[in-house]
């Protein structure tokens, strides 16, 4: 049951929340649509699931009346109610359609500000369980922000906003070792590279192979992209590294001591990593298809 009808007169249900609105191609992916209407009204959508009685039907269809019409090519949230509990907190909204056809939605980093849009609360949803909103529609959802994502503890329960925080595209982060030294068009190549691959997930950090050489010397010359899915910064400062060949043997294997590395949130570092000889545990390796990894 949505957080609003807790209570014992759903009369005193008032709209606390302010509205955010996004295009629909930032967050989905979608083509702008052309379209005649300047602005469009968004029909009241209950899921299926649910079985809302006629006198709460009335208090949804008489918020929903209120809200503003949106812009063509639009996503929004409209915040109806937020209750802070002990586990968290409790945020009411309509989700709202303006495309002309229905919209599903995965997983779905949200936001909650408060009035003077300082960050309350950040945290990832899956909301495959909205289901499909209709176009032109609004739906009603409640989203529980846990207590591990509020980042403050006080704020106002008026002109709150709930909203879609759209990631930046991942992008190149080069050392300053790098930005010297590195050709443009290597840069270019690496830029390219960023743009046709699957950027990591979020929260997640992994390790793509770029090159893997062997020098006269006998040392092993690895190249990699330290790819940073996390909304902040990362610091790297010990990284025990393994190597395999195409045979799945192991090549080399060491630990690094990194000062001053730092990957920025949500972007791809490169790095070459130099295994001395001493540390390389197999002739002759098959580097046609390799992969490097951090030791747990």
């Amino acid at each position: 049951m949505l957080s609003i009808f807790r209570r014992k007169n759903n009369d005193k249900v008032k709209k606390s929340g302010l509205d955010s609105s996004v295009s629909s191609s930032d967050l989905l992916n979608e083509e702008a649509e052309p379209a005649a209407d300047a602005e469009i009204e968004t029909e009241l959508s209950i899921h299926p699931a649910w079985n809302i009685p006629s006198e709460q039907m009335y208090v949804l269809r008489f918020l929903n009346n209120e809200l503003s019409p949106l812009k063509p090519n639009q996503i929004s949230l409209s915040g109806i109610e937020i209750k802070p509990e002990d586990n968290g907190i409790e945020v009411t909204a309509f989700v709202r359609n303006s495309l002309n056809k229905g919209i599903k939605f995965e997983q779905v980093s949200l936001l909650l500000l408060d009035s003077d849009k300082q960050v309350i609360a950040r945290h990832e949803f899956n909301l495959t369980e909205l289901g499909e909103v209709p176009g032109r529609s609004s739906r009603p959802w409640t989203f529980i922000f846990p207590a591990s994502a509020i980042q403050k503890s006080e704020f106002s329960l008026e002109d709150w906003t709930l909203a879609f925080e759209l990631k930046q595209k991942h992008s190149l982060d080069l050392h300053s070792t790098w930005e010297k030294s590195i050709a443009e068009d290597d840069k270019q190549k690496l830029e390219k590279l960023l743009e046709n691959i699957q950027p990591p997930k979020s929260g997640e950090i992994n390790f793509m192979g770029l090159s893997a050489k062997l020098a006269d010397s006998g040392d092993l010359h690895v190249t990699v992209l330290i790819r940073n899915g996390h909304e902040k910064n990362v610091q790297l400062q010990q990284l025990p590294l393994q190597v395999e060949d195409a045979a799945g043997d192991k090549v080399a294997g060491g630990g690094f001591k990194l000062e001053d590395f730092e990957v920025k949130a949500n972007t791809s570092k490169p790095w070459t990593f130099i295994f001395p000889s001493s540390l390389v545990t197999k002739d002759n390796p098959d580097l046609s298809n390799w992969k490097v990894y951090p030791l747990q």
